[in-house]
């Protein structure tokens, strides 16, 4: 590893030097990020998760920039172009654009208007020109002119000439530097509907015709205007007006106003037009998309976190129900650790006698297996099945709307058909819906995270990215609540850290083989289960009915020791000092400190003695609706109950119970400036809101949680005012660029040449 990377990120990202350089060594060594920040304090200066996985994105990159600089000074020495100057200049390239513009120059290209004028050995008359002498330059380029090499005239060799010095110009590294700055600081954004396409892009209204600086565009509007162009309803381009570009590239190139300046000045306009402003663009384009990404996916995972983390219910037994109406509503029972004991179907909104019969089952399979709660899906007859269960009555059994985002996509999955292999998807769906409200961090690893729906424009984004974002939030949500290791799934196993799906199918196959793991040692019978896959996986794995009271909490295996040390110091077990307050308030944490083991971590040990293997989640509370169940029901003015369903840049969506999320915008969620929603409101928030209009045409409703809202259209018009609505994420795979696309794509790849 170049021992320059830790200096440069510590740098960057503002971190303690020390800290960094030991993430970095930690990082190269396998470790994980939840293992370097609950177990390796003392040696990071405590960065945290966050700060971590920042440290190891930049590494990666500043990797991939040398990795890159190795090719291009490889590619110039084989092509016997490398001088000790460029060398120095490209290994010192402090960005991967800045690498690139200096490579430029010596790139292989295809035969350009450039190349072509120097096959008619033109460019000594462009040195000429661009040397600015005080010569006719018509009288410079009749020297040149020769009917066998294609040169008719004087016009014409001038007109080669100016092709050579515009090829010079757009390649000269401080020239698109300079530039690049200006068409970030000044391009804007400037979209249109292609002609033809206003009915069937309606969706895309918004942006019809659209102006926004680049610098500022938001990233949900970034992303709308590209997805709408590349589904072929709009045009997009990065607009820079030709009075900032040209007399600044002039001023770099032209050295005086005489004739041959004003060749080069010439050749400067066309530079800009025919092959700078393409390619600025085309950088901006490409920068604005990845900074829309990364706001993107980090909203996307704030949201995932707020999911996964949500109260879980615990070990209850459970009636869950996938309500339908000609189908039929699915019904399963699961016992305290979501076992399936029973299912059957019921059909309570299909006439009297279905919901008489209805009724008779649930009581029935209800008393049968002591349902302690009611799991009902929120899709299609949810409000209706719930009303339904609530006319019931049970004495003692807590009714219970669960959002069944990604219900079908476990149900269809290679582990639903492993796990209930002689079950069908209506059965699985219910089985999930019932075990993702007893814990949901648990039965959602099971899905892939774009399926839970707390997304914006997941299709849109880097997908390999958006992949990281998300597996490392699923990750630090499992290792910071911690996996029971004799009854968890080899999914959750999975993104412990350290293991993997390999180690923990592995994990659940010796567990099926040889019965429960007895403690947490016993871990390391399991095949391919090394040394090191034991120290990044035990402190996160709990085995709780293991005799050693340790091996049910957050401490690592490597301080037992430590804490049987203190133990004995106080004449006592460790099983009496973890159930003794008065006990553990006696130690004297600075007389167990050393260079290795330091307070930071003495104090996580001493918490984790009083609460071992405790719950960083919230307690569960039940929710209800209000008595709105379809849309039509919902009037302006109404104040009702909502959850939180999803966070954007622009707002917040929130459920109130009629199977149509409504749009609280940002400049409804508090009666004070909110600059991001995130500040105000979180996925699965229990909130109320206050209803400004309801679109029954477009099936949309504007909501409030201003204490004084101004209700109907014009309210609603004005919170929406200053942001046009996204695009709906599609609901198949994204088709190809449209005809017209296509055309205009080749009429500028056209006049690039």
């Amino acid at each position: 590893m170049d021992q320059r990377y830790p200096a440069l990120i510590a740098e960057e990202l503002s971190l303690p030097a020390a800290g960094v350089c030991a993430a970095v060594a930690l990082l190269e060594a396998d470790a994980t990020i939840p293992f370097i920040a609950r177990y390796r304090k003392e040696a990071t200066g405590g960065l945290d998760e966050v700060q971590i996985a920042s440290v190891r994105d930049r590494l990666s990159q500043l990797k991939e920039l040398d990795a890159r600089k190795e090719a291009i000074l490889k590619s110039l020495e084989e092509r016997q172009l490398l001088t000790d100057a460029l060398r120095a200049a490209v290994v010192g390239a402090p960005t991967l654009a800045k690498l690139e513009d200096l490579y430029l120059p010596y790139r292989p290209k295809k035969r350009t208007r450039a190349t072509i004028a120097k096959e008619k050995g033109l460019e000594p008359l462009a040195d000429a020109l661009w040397a600015q002498g005080a010569q006719d330059p018509a009288a410079l380029a009749a020297a040149f002119v020769d009917a066998e090499k294609g040169v008719k005239d004087a016009a014409e060799a001038l007109a080669g000439a100016r092709d050579i010095l515009a090829e010079r110009v757009s390649e000269d590294a401080a020239a698109r530097a300079k530039l690049r700055e200006v068409f970030f600081a000044k391009g804007a954004f400037h979209s249109k509907v292609l002609s033809g396409k206003e009915t069937e892009g309606a969706k895309y209204k918004d942006y019809f015709d659209w102006k926004e600086p680049a610098l500022k565009a938001p990233s949900h509007r970034v992303l709308a205007m590209r997805r709408g162009e590349k589904e072929g309803f709009l045009y997009m381009r990065v607009e820079l007006d030709e009075a900032e570009a040209v007399p600044m590239l002039e001023a770099l190139f032209a050295k005086n106003d005489g004739p041959c300046a004003k060749q080069v000045r010439l050749a400067v306009e066309d530079a800009y037009r025919r092959l700078l402003s393409f390619a600025l663009e085309t950088e901006v384009r490409l920068e604005t998309k990845k900074r829309a990404d990364q706001d993107a996916i980090a909203v996307f995972a704030r949201n995932l976190r707020e999911v996964l983390m949500a109260s879980p219910l615990g070990h209850k037994r459970v009636l869950a129900l996938d309500p339908g109406y000609r189908t039929g509503c699915k019904l399963v029972c699961l016992d305290k650790h979501g076992k399936l004991s029973r299912h059957d179907v019921i059909f309570p909104h299909s006439g009297a006698g279905g919901r008489a019969e209805a009724e008779r089952k649930v009581r029935a399979l209800a008393a049968a297996h002591g349902a302690e709660v009611i799991a009902i899906g929120n899709g299609t007859a949810g409000r209706e099945t719930e009303e339904f269960a609530r006319a019931l009555a049970l004495p003692g059994v807590t009714i219970v709307m669960v959002n069944e985002s990604g219900a079908s996509v476990y149900s269809a999955s290679e582990a639903a058909r492993e796990e209930f292999p002689n079950e069908d998807i209506t059965v699985r769906g219910a089985v999930s819906i019932g075990r993702r409200l007893m814990d949901p961090l648990a039965e959602l690893c099971k899905i892939d995270p774009k399926a839970i729906g707390v997304g914006q424009y997941q299709h849109d984004v880097d997908a390999a990215a958006l992949k990281r974002g998300l597996d490392d939030t699923v990750v630090s949500c499992v290792n910071s609540v911690g996996v029971e290791v004799n009854t968890a799934s080899k999914e959750l196993l999975s993104y412990v850290s350290g293991l993997g799906p390999a180690l923990a199918k592995g994990i659940v196959d010796y567990r099926n083989e040889n019965g429960a793991f007895a403690s947490r040692a016993a871990l390391k019978k399991v095949p391919r289960l090394g040394p090191k896959a034991f120290e990044q996986a035990a402190g996160f794995l709990r085995v709780r009915e293991a005799k050693n009271p340790l091996d049910a909490s957050a401490v690592h295996p490597e301080r037992y020791a430590l804490v049987e040390t203190m133990a004995a110091d106080l004449g006592c077990s460790v099983r009496d000092l973890m159930a003794d307050a008065g006990l553990r308030a006696k130690i004297d944490i600075k007389r167990y400190a050393t260079a290795e083991v330091g307070e930071p971590t003495l104090r996580d040990i001493l918490a984790e003695l009083a609460k071992p293997g405790r719950d960083p989640r919230e307690r569960f509370e039940a929710f209800s609706f209000g008595a709105v169940s379809k849309l039509e029901d919902v009037k302006p003015g109404m104040t009702l109950p909502g959850i939180v369903t999803n966070v954007a840049a622009f707002g917040a969506f929130v459920d109130v119970g009629v199977h149509q999320d409504g749009l609280v915008h940002v400049s409804e969620l508090s009666d004070s400036f909110v600059r991001d929603p995130a500040e105000a409101v979180k996925v699965s928030q229990r909130v109320r809101v206050t209803v400004l209009e309801v679109d029954l045409e477009r099936r949309r409703i504007a909501l409030s949680m201003k204490s004084k809202p101004v209700i109907g259209p014009r309210g609603a018009r004005a919170a929406a005012k200053s942001a046009p609505r996204p695009a709906p994420e599609p609901r198949r795979e994204e088709k190809p660029v449209g005809a017209m696309a296509e055309a205009l794509q080749a009429l500028l790849a056209k006049r690039r040449l």
